[in-house]
């Protein structure tokens, strides 16, 4: 849940929380901005502090080609980034975790658009060895379907 204020024409800061069930109950507290970067960039960057003041941090971007009016590709990426090691989340401190990815989407009214997704997922450094020592794999495909859905 974010509060989002308008900073400037392109920009927004917000603040929140967050609350993740998996793999353990943890709250945190989020700070960070959205807007749109030169070359019609989407930009998040939000910094996360736990209730056990663990700090992580994400960045994703993203941009939307557009094939046909309705029909929209959106390539992206995001990483993510631990201050220190919390093993009972299995992250390690620096760069933890990252995605590339692809989504292609049908637009059947601006509010809804069914699509796929196709990304890799990967772990890296501490977080990677962490992975790999509880026998998962440090890195993956994905594919999924869904509908965006905005009201």
């Amino acid at each position: 849940a974010l509060y989002s204020r308008m900073a400037s024409d392109f920009w927004d800061v917000q603040t929140g929380i967050r609350y993740d069930s998996r793999p353990q109950h943890t709250a945190y507290l989020v700070a960070g901005f959205e807007g749109l970067a030169p070359y019609l960039f989407e930009t998040e960057v939000h910094i996360f502090v736990s209730e056990h003041g663990d700090v992580s941090a994400r960045i994703r971007q993203e941009t939307d080609l557009l094939m046909t009016q309705q029909l929209i590709l959106q390539p992206y990426y995001e990483i993510n980034l631990s201050a220190e090691d919390v093993e009972e989340l299995g992250t390690g401190a620096g760069l933890s975790d990252g995605e590339i990815g692809v989504q292609m989407r049908y637009r059947i009214t601006p509010e809804i658009a069914p699509y796929v997704d196709m990304r890799y997922e990967r772990k890296f450094g501490e977080t990677s060895r962490i992975a790999r020592s509880e026998s998962e794999q440090a890195g993956d495909f994905i594919l999924s379907t869904g509908i965006r859905w905005l009201f």
